[in-house]
């Protein structure tokens, strides 16, 4: 998930969690508060009407207590029942003529004042006199419709608040994610770019000062790394190339020096031509690594059938004389992308290694095939193979195996494996059956 995104969620995961702690409870305390608010004010309303009627009572006014109780549950919306001190009703403005069936908890003295919240009403019940329940109790209920619709347009203001909070949160959200990710991508493309050759380097001038001091510290690292890089690249390929003309002229000393050296010496002087040869050999794959290094040159598609039958009739030569058959077997159309030059020297390396660890009357097997959006070339022998962490530590310049031939220089798998990723493919050594090394180049299509 990219880092944007990642804050983003954290952000508004934190802003909505706020919101809603925040937000239930003060919804409940509003409809608590509302709601006792509402329960007082009706059992104020009730214990008035009740005082009017205690003054009623003593002169046996009924229909002056009849008309109270009406008028009041018109002017409320109401309905009231009224009883005496017996439980017998007096007046009720329910249509039914039923009496509130909790009234006898006032009479009894349970509960001197008594109030609840029904699904549709809200109801109080007091006596008519106070501290003397015994001489009636009355009970008023009202609809409680208009309290519960302020709670629910209270409820959608506080969600209207919450959506506007969370809509201006996401927002500054979504500019401080940008803010913190940005100088994250630039320093991402720069070392993408640092990656591929092409260095570039990451701004430095928005974002978070930590992430500002790193990429500026990331920038003068890669400034050093291309220094040292370029440094290294330019001693090797002046040195190499240095080292070849003396070379020439020493091969050439040596050669002079065969009808001047006596018998005895002659063993000697094929040991230093060898060794000049060796390390001659060395020169130039130093100056192959260096120059494919530099890279820059896009890879080009090639026919590995062509390609390989030209290197194998250069090979089939020293195959013979040394009793290895060289076989080749593919399509006739497969085409692989490759650095210009690269696979005649993927080739050569590959077959040399092949032939030289392949015992005599053994055969050296060149395979190619593609599956659609790679090729594999496979070049296998016979020999006495390697395990497998050799394998692996085979790939690494100047390494070579136990009981490696003399005059090699344990660069030939490195440059294979080098112009194989710089044509945007991979090698592998894997175990040949039922002995000896498969190596296998992998390469686009």
């Amino acid at each position: 998930m990219p880092v944007i995104r990642r804050l983003l969620l954290t952000y508004l995961s934190l802003t909505l969690v706020v919101l809603v702690g925040l937000a239930l409870p003060f919804g409940y305390v509003y409809q608590r508060g509302e709601q006792q608010h509402a329960l007082a004010q009706l059992e104020h309303d009730a214990e008035t009407l009740a005082a009017f009627i205690d003054t009623a009572l003593p002169v046996n006014h009924d229909n002056r207590i009849e008309s109270l109780v009406r008028d009041a549950a018109g002017r409320w919306d109401a309905q009231i029942d009224l009883v005496d001190g017996a439980g017998r009703t007096v007046v009720s403005t329910r249509p039914d003529g039923a009496t509130a069936p909790r009234l006898h908890r006032v009479l009894t003295a349970d509960t001197p004042v008594f109030g609840e919240f029904g699904e549709r009403t809200m109801s109080v019940a007091v006596p008519i006199h106070p501290g003397r329940p015994s001489q009636g109790a009355m009970q008023v209920s009202v609809p409680n419709g208009p309290l519960t619709d302020r709670i629910h347009q209270f409820r959608l203001v506080l969600a209207g608040v919450g959506v506007a909070v969370l809509i201006c949160g996401t927002l500054i959200a979504l500019a401080l994610a940008r803010w913190i990710g940005r100088p994250v991508r630039e320093l991402e493309r720069a070392t993408r770019h640092l990656a591929d050759g092409a260095a570039s380097p990451a701004s430095t001038t928005t974002g978070p000062p930590e992430l500002r001091r790193l990429a500026a510290t990331f920038n003068t690292t890669a400034v050093r790394l291309q220094n040292l890089i370029a440094a290294q690249r330019s001693f090797v390929g002046h040195a190499s190339h240095q080292l070849k003309t003396p070379l020439t002229a020493l091969r050439l000393r040596l050669e002079n020096l065969e009808f001047d050296v006596a018998a005895g010496g002659e063993a000697n002087l094929r040991a230093a031509v060898l060794e000049t040869d060796r390390l001659a050999t060395l020169v130039d794959t130093l100056l192959a690594m260096t120059r494919n290094e530099h890279g820059g040159v896009p890879p080009e598609p090639v026919v590995l059938s062509g390609a390989v039958a030209a290197r194998a009739a250069v090979w089939e030569p020293v195959a013979a004389d040394r009793g290895v058959t060289l076989s080749l077997r593919g399509p006739q159309q497969v085409s692989a992308q490759v650095v210009p030059g690269a696979l005649e020297q993927i080739l050569d390396n590959l077959i040399a290694n092949a032939l030289d660890v392949a015992p005599a009357g053994s055969t050296v097997a060149v395979t190619w095939q593609a599956d659609g959006t790679t090729a594999e070339l496979h070049v296998a022998d016979n020999g006495p193979g390697l395990a497998d962490g050799d394998r692996v530590r085979a790939l690494q310049p100047f390494w070579r195996a136990p009981g490696a031939r003399k005059g090699g220089t344990g660069l030939g798998l490195a440059l294979v494996e080098q112009l194989a990723v710089a044509s945007g493919g991979r090698v592998r050594l894997d175990a040949a059956a039922p002995a000896g090394i498969d190596a296998v180049v992998v390469l686009p299509v």
